[in-house]
C-alpha cells in the first residue's frame, strides 16, 4: 500500500447555521436597501451590504470545492510535513496519514506519545519483513483464496493480500466516504463535505447542484427516498397502464385495449381480429340494432348497469382515472417549474453577457454595483428548484392528513405568488432600464425594490424548506375560534369546523403569528411586509402607509 493518490481532509470546513426565527421578520440584508432618503452615499452603502451578503453566503457553505490539482497539492503538503518532522520516508508518511484519516495533528500527537505503539498499530516496522517464496501461488490473508504471485501485494509487515481485498480496504476508507466527484458530465471537481448542519445540497463550481447523499440533483425540501420514488414513477410504465385502464376497454375477443375518442358505439377491432362489438356492453354488434337503442345507446348496458353487473369494472376505471389525474396535476407543475428554471438560467447568462454591460454604460454605474441583479436571478433559479420539488412533496403527502395538506397548499401558493413578483421585477421591469437613453433616478428605486424582493423571497423560501423538512410539524388543529381569523394566516378549514394554523411560516415578509386578527395589521404595497396597525411606516422598506 504505497499509493499517494488517496483523497483526504487537511482542513476543517467552517459551518455556519442560519438560525433565522420564523416569527422575527429579520432579514439577512441590512435595512439600507429600503431607505428612501436622498443620500449621495446610498449606492456605496448598498454595495457594501451586497458584498457583506455574498461573504455571509460563502461562510454558510458546509463544503469546499476542490479540483484534482488541489487534492494532490493537499496530499503533497501533508506528506512532506509528516516526512520532515518525523524523519521517515514518504511511503511511511502516507501509511500514517491514511491510518489517521489524513489528520497531521493527530499523527504528531500519537507518534510523539508512543512511537512504538503507533508503528505496531499501523504495521510500520523499522526493518521491513521480506518473505522470499518460490511458490507460484500464494494465499490471501483475508479471503483465503489462492492467487498468482502477481495478484498478491504486501506492506512492510509482509502479510499477503490479494488485489481485490486491497481495493475493498481502500474504498472503505472514511476519507473517500467524505469526498465525491461532481456527477455533472465533464466536471473535474471534487467536493469535500462536512455534514455539520444536516444540509446535503451542494453546488459545484461548474454551477451544478446535487445531493451529497444520493448524487441526484439538489432536491430540498424532499428526502432522497421520495426523490427515488418520484423519478421511478416518472420513468415507469405504471402511469401508462393507468391511462390505458382509464381511457380504453379491451376487445372482447382478442383483449387488445381500444380507445374510443369520438363517434357511435359500434366498434371494430383492428386486423387481424376485426371483431365488431358494442362499446358500452362489449357484446357482439350482431346482437344490436334499433331494438337495443341504435348506434348511440345500448339498452342492454343500462339494464345490466342497474343490476350492478359493471360496478367493479367501472370502479376500477374510475380509480385509475382519478389516480392518473392526480399524478398528471403534480407532474405537469413539477415539469413546468423545471422548464421555467432552465429558462431563468438562460436569462441569467444573457443578462450577465449582454445586459449588465449595457446597464453599466447607460446608467454610468460600475458593474460591481449591479450584483444585486445577478443575485435576484440566482434567487429565482433556486426558488424554481425548491418550488419544483414541493410538487413531489405534495404528491406523497397523505390525503387523510387534511390539515397538513391544506396548510401545505396555502404555503405553496404564497411561495408561487412571491416568486412571481420577484420574477416580474427582474425580467419585465428591468427591460425599461436596459433600453433607456440615459441614467435616471427611477433606476435607484428599481434597485431598492429588486433587492428588497430578493431578500423577502429568500427568507420565505428558506423558512418554507425548513417547515417541509420538519414534516409541517407546526400545523395545529384547533376548535373553531371565537374570533375572526385572517385569511392570510389561515390555511383553510375542514368540514368539522376546525381551523388549520401554521406556526412555522407567515405570509412573505410577514412577522405576524398565525391567528392575528386582520384588522390589526396592514400589508405594505411596496414590499408586501405585514406591519402592525400602529405603524405609520413600513418596518421593512420604510415607505409611508396611506
Amino acid at each position: 500500500m504505497d499509493s499517494e493518490d488517496d483523497l483526504h481532509y487537511s482542513t476543517d470546513v467552517e459551518s455556519v447555521d442560519d438560525d433565522c426565527d420564523f416569527y422575527s421578520g429579520e432579514m439577512d440584508m441590512g435595512m439600507g436597501y429600503y431607505s428612501d432618503d436622498d443620500d449621495p452615499d446610498a449606492e456605496d452603502f448598498v454595495d457594501d451590504e451586497t458584498d457583506d451578503y455574498f461573504d455571509s453566503r460563502r461562510r454558510e457553505q458546509n463544503y469546499t470545492i476542490l479540483n484534482e490539482s488541489d487534492i494532490r497539492q493537499r496530499q503533497e503538503d501533508d506528506i512532506t510535513r509528516i516526512s520532515s518532522v518525523l524523519s521517515i520516508s514518504r511511503v511511511a508518511s502516507i501509511v500514517l496519514l491514511r491510518h489517521f484519516n489524513w489528520s497531521v495533528t493527530k499523527v504528531h500527537d500519537e507518534w510523539f506519545a508512543d512511537e512504538t505503539r503507533v508503528r505496531k498499530q499501523v504495521g510500520l516496522l523499522e526493518a521491513p519483513v521480506v518473505h522470499v517464496l518460490n511458490a507460484r501461488e500464494r494465499t490471501c490473508g483475508i479471503c483465503f483464496e489462492s492467487y498468482p504471485n502477481s495478484r498478491i501485494k504486501s506492506a512492510a509487515c509482509g502479510h499477503p493480500f490479494c488485489a481485490n481485498c486491497w481495493e475493498d480496504a481502500c474504498q472503505g476508507n472514511p476519507i473517500l466516504q467524505s469526498t465525491k466527484w461532481c456527477p455533472a458530465p465533464g466536471c473535474e471537481h471534487a467536493v469535500l463535505f462536512d455534514a455539520g448542519n444536516g444540509n446535503y445540497d451542494v453546488s459545484c463550481l461548474c454551477t451544478y447542484g446535487f445531493c451529497w447523499k444520493c448524487t441526484e440533483e439538489a432536491h430540498r425540501p424532499v428526502d432522497c427516498a421520495t426523490v427515488e420514488k418520484w423519478i421511478l414513477k416518472n420513468s415507469a410504465e405504471s402511469e401508462n397502464m393507468n391511462w390505458i385502464l382509464a381511457n380504453s376497454k379491451p376487445c372482447p375477443k382478442c383483449k387488445r385495449p381500444i380507445e374510443k375518442n369520438q363517434g357511435c358505439m359500434h366498434m371494430t377491432c383492428t386486423p387481424p381480429c376485426t371483431f365488431e362489438f358494442c362499446w358500452l356492453c362489449l357484446g357482439a354488434w350482431s346482437d344490436h340494432g334499433e331494438r337495443t337503442g341504435g348506434f348511440y345507446a345500448c339498452n342492454r348496458y343500462e339494464v345490466a348497469k342497474q343490476d350492478g353487473v359493471y360496478d367493479e369494472a367501472e370502479k376500477r376505471r374510475e380509480m385509475a382515472k382519478n389516480s392518473l389525474e392526480r399524478y398528471t396535476h403534480y407532474y405537469e407543475r413539477w415539469a413546468s417549474n423545471q422548464t421555467s428554471r432552465q429558462k431563468a438560467i438562460a436569462d441569467l447568462h444573457q443578462m450577465q453577457n449582454v445586459h449588465i454591460e449595457k446597464l453599466s454604460d447607460i446608467h454610468c454605474t460600475p458593474e460591481s454595483q449591479l450584483k444585486f441583479i445577478t443575485e435576484a436571478w440566482l434567487q429565482i433559479i433556486e426558488c424554481r428548484r425548491v418550488l419544483k420539488w414541493t410538487y413531489s412533496y405534495g404528491y406523497y403527502l397523505p390525503e387523510q392528513e387534511h390539515a397538513k395538506r391544506q396548510f401545505f397548499e396555502y404555503l405553496q401558493g404564497e411561495a408561487e405568488s412571491g416568486l412571481e413578483r420577484l420574477h416580474q421585477c427582474a425580467e419585465k421591469e428591468l427591460l425599461q432600464f436596459v433600453s433607456a437613453e440615459g441614467p435616471s433616478k427611477e433606476f435607484n428605486d428599481f434597485r431598492t425594490k429588486l433587492a428588497g424582493l430578493t431578500s423577502v423571497t429568500r427568507n420565505y423560501f428558506e423558512n418554507l424548506v425548513r417547515a417541509l423538512e420538519n414534516g409541517l410539524s407546526d400545523v395545529n388543529s384547533h376548535g373553531a375560534s371565537s374570533g375572526t381569523t385572517s385569511s392570510k394566516n389561515t390555511a383553510g378549514s375542514s368540514k368539522g369546523g376546525r381551523s388549520v394554523r401554521g406556526k412555522g411560516i407567515s405570509r412573505i415578509g410577514s412577522s405576524t403569528r398565525s391567528g392575528d386578527n386582520a384588522a390589526t395589521h396592514w400589508s405594505c404595497e411596496h414590499c408586501t411586509f405585514v406591519n402592525t396597525k400602529s405603524s405609520s411606516t413600513c418596518e421593512m422598506c420604510h415607505q409611508q402607509h396611506h
